[in-house]
């Protein structure tokens, strides 16, 4: 997919508003929902995907309902920050499909990981077994959360 420089305007803000919270409106329903005619409505739909703006279309499944209630937030740090000791945690930690979210860090540990489990004993299995086998691991801390406060799947869209 290309990436351009794409000015949005109020039209497209709303598509993206709408598609946010229901990607499975069909264009009729969309188009009638922003005040444009179905095919000036699926332009704009394709502009937004062909620049990148719209990534994918995903359907969001019930973490708990999948038998996994609860949320480990995991900090890792390395025991070098060199280029391709970074890369090779990286390309480790994507194949572990417990873990959701991996972010790198400024401060105190070089990773934090989101990782989704069905209760402690689950956790001590992915620790002993994945986490701290991952290339280049140091320390692993990591925090239950006790309860999911907000989460959100729709993205602010400014204009």
């Amino acid at each position: 997919m290309a990436q351009e420089t794409l000015t949005l305007d109020r039209i497209d803000r709303v598509i993206l508003h709408k598609l946010q919270q229901n990607a499975k409106l069909s264009n009729h329903t969309l188009a009638a929902l922003v005040n444009l005619s179905e095919s000036a409505c699926l332009r704009r739909v394709r502009r937004l995907e062909n620049s990148g703006m719209i990534r994918g279309h995903v359907c969001l499944v019930d973490q708990s309902m999948a038998g996994y209630p609860d949320n480990v937030f995991v900090q890792i740090t390395l025991t070098s920050q060199q280029q391709d000791d970074l890369a090779a945690f990286e390309a480790a930690v994507k194949e572990l499909p417990e873990v959701m979210e991996c972010y790198l860090m400024s401060g105190d540990s070089d990773y934090l990981l989101r990782v989704i489990v069905k209760d402690a004993r689950d956790y001590e299995r992915i620790h002993s077994q994945y986490l701290t086998r991952l290339p280049g691991v140091d320390r692993v801390h990591s925090s239950f959360a006790l309860r999911t406060v907000t989460k959100k799947t729709e993205l602010p869209i400014r204009g």
